[in-house]
């Protein structure tokens, strides 16, 4: 195989040639174009109405409450009584006596303004239960 010397081979010619004295002038001829086009005309995107972006901003806000709303409804702290008292009486170790304890003042004269008995329902539970008396040692 014959050895290859990069001198030997001919040079390709570049195809492109800059103009003579180009360079020199090159700098002052771009300054002219920047300085000619310093007037730039801007034409914002809401020119049209005022109407169509407070509807586009109402609507982003709407959007954005929404889970909010959601998230605020469904993190709701309120029990109902029934789930409260099938926990207590099933899931708990709670008797009466400790459920009594807990009680203050304010509490027994709520139970007393709920509980409306009259005495014929009073009565009439007395007499038919035969273990009267438990009912009245508690």
């Amino acid at each position: 195989m014959k050895t290859f010397k990069l001198e030997n081979e001919p040079k390709i010619k570049a195809g492109f040639k800059a103009p003579e004295h180009y360079f020199d002038t090159f700098s002052a001829k771009v300054l002219q174009q920047i300085e000619k086009e310093k007037e730039v005309k801007v034409i914002p995107f809401y020119k049209r109405s005022k109407i169509i972006s407070l509807a586009a901003a109402a609507v982003i806000v709407l959007a954005l409450m929404i889970p909010i709303v959601n998230n605020y409804n469904a993190t709701s702290n309120d029990l109902d009584e029934a789930t409260l008292e099938t926990y207590l009486s099933y899931q708990s170790n709670l008797n009466q006596y400790d459920l009594i304890q807990k009680l203050d003042n304010k509490d027994l004269q709520k139970l007393n303004e709920n509980i409306a008995l009259e005495d014929e329902t009073l009565e009439d539970i007395l007499s038919s239960n035969p273990n009267i008396e438990n009912l009245i040692s508690e």
